[in-house]
């Protein structure tokens, strides 16, 4: 298959160029030709059948055509070695528990997917050593970190703002070693995102480096996302839940905490490919940027503000031009699809303590925009499920404040920050991060 960018400026790429390159030659992202939609009959029995059957034929309708069969199933099998069970909160909300993965994020589907994929192109290739840019805000920088950790012929760039991730989300990623550099940038998630897309411009830097991105700009990280939502979906409907209207679709409605908007992005790419989910919900924190877009029909990115839910800070989400191109630009037919909330810190605290309260269920601070968007926007006869993003343990220290409780900490978790601490302090300038990476 054929991906094309969202800028219209770059030649068309096949999956191998999209994966390695990451960011198209305009600076657009990488959107599939063609959305294959799935059979009846897939739909029919989806329930019957395990997370990792149904996400290889799912991930067979995005890759078959790229990648042989035997190495696309062992691909998705490998990466999905966990669960991301539906778990009950209350009688019409569920939670999508997506960290129970290695670093306990919903990014390792993505990360770990990408990991085996670039690989399986690696080795096909037999070339030199790929360079992998991540701008992280928070979990994503730990997913492909642990992701990629090992993998030969990868070496990977970890970009984070000092100060502005939790500490055991930073001990996830600067304790590695091995083929991970931690890079502290003096600024905010869009400083490092920055950085990571005017490398991929720079033609001294691609002259010397093979470059590529694990961020959700690359289409390797973000379409395997849709996994999930077909498994939330099957699960649903194993249990009885859903019903549906003349039209085939269920009565399911899915919240999606949104910070870069790639995620929610994979699940608008299920549904075109025919899973029945109602409507989407997109969860903002006071980054607020693509709800006042539903609202006025502008789209105008701001400097990203500091908050609890701090893989959500982000002012200029790079998967909008995904979403507008997707609905072919109408705003129309956008808000037909995703609705909007925002949420404050003080909205945030009170959902998790009221939650824990009444449910007895320990959210961390992304998953709250999820629940209390649903709590006020799920009409009658609706279901809805939240996406859960990470655990809550990796936010200890302020959940335990908010809920007066005392969070457990997984082991794997507790073993990340047993390590040394090892970063590159890095000025947000980009002449200072190409000599670094000349230097290297």
């Amino acid at each position: 298959m054929n991906y094309y960018s969202t800028n219209q400026q770059a030649p068309l790429a096949g999956l191998h160029k999209a994966v390695v390159k990451g960011l198209a030659e305009d600076r657009g992202l990488y959107m599939p030709e063609r959305i294959k939609t799935l059979p009846k009959a897939f739909f029919d029995h989806i329930d019957q059948l395990s997370f990792q059957e149904l996400s290889y034929q799912v991930a067979d309708a995005f890759f078959g055509e790229d990648v042989e069969a035997d190495a696309l199933r062992q691909i998705v099998y490998d990466t999905l070695s966990f669960d991301c069970p539906v778990v009950k909160v209350t009688d019409d909300i569920w939670s999508l528990e997506l960290f129970h993965g290695p670093t306990l994020a919903f990014k390792d589907v993505g990360a770990r997917f990408m990991a085996r994929l670039l690989q399986y192109f690696i080795r096909q290739e037999g070339k030199e050593l790929v360079n992998v840019l991540v701008a992280t805000s928070g979990d994503t920088g730990s997913a492909v970190a642990n992701g990629f950790l090992g993998v030969e012929g990868i070496h990977v760039y970890v970009l984070y703002p000092k100060g502005k991730v939790s500490r055991i989300q930073e001990s996830q990623f600067t304790t590695l070693g091995q083929n991970i550099t931690a890079i502290e940038v003096d600024g905010v998630f869009d400083d490092c995102q920055t950085l990571v897309k005017n490398a991929f411009m720079d033609a001294e830097l691609n002259a010397k480096m093979r470059l590529t991105s694990a961020n959700s700009i690359n289409v390797a990280r973000f379409l395997p996302q849709a996994f999930y939502y077909f498994n939330a979906y099957a699960r649903m409907k194993g249990q009885g839940l859903l019903s549906y209207d003349d039209a085939g679709r269920s009565n399911l409605v899915v919240c999606v905490p949104s910070g870069n908007f790639g995620n929610i992005t994979a699940g608008l790419f299920g549904q075109q490919m025919g899973l029945p989910v109602k409507r989407f919900i997109a969860a903002n924190n006071a980054n607020d940027i693509f709800y006042q877009y539903l609202q006025s029909g502008q789209y105008d990115p701001k400097p990203s503000k500091q908050t609890l839910a701090n893989a959500m800070d982000v002012g200029d989400p790079s998967n909008f031009a995904r979403v507008y191109d997707l609905y072919g630009g109408s705003h129309e037919r956008i808000c037909a699809h995703i609705s909007g909330a925002t949420y404050s810190d003080e909205q945030i605290m009170a959902a998790m303590r009221e939650c824990h309260a009444q449910t007895g269920y320990i959210l961390d601070p992304h998953g709250a925009c999820g629940y209390q968007a649903l709590v006020e926007g799920l009409q009658p006869g609706e279901i809805g499920v939240f996406c859960e993003t990470a655990h809550p343990a990796k936010f200890k220290e302020k959940t335990d404040a908010i809920i007066g409780g005392d969070v457990e900490i997984p082991a794997r978790l507790a073993k990340f920050m047993e390590g040394e601490k090892k970063s590159v302090p890095m000025s947000k300038e980009f002449e200072d991060f190409k000599a670094f990476l000349l230097k290297e």
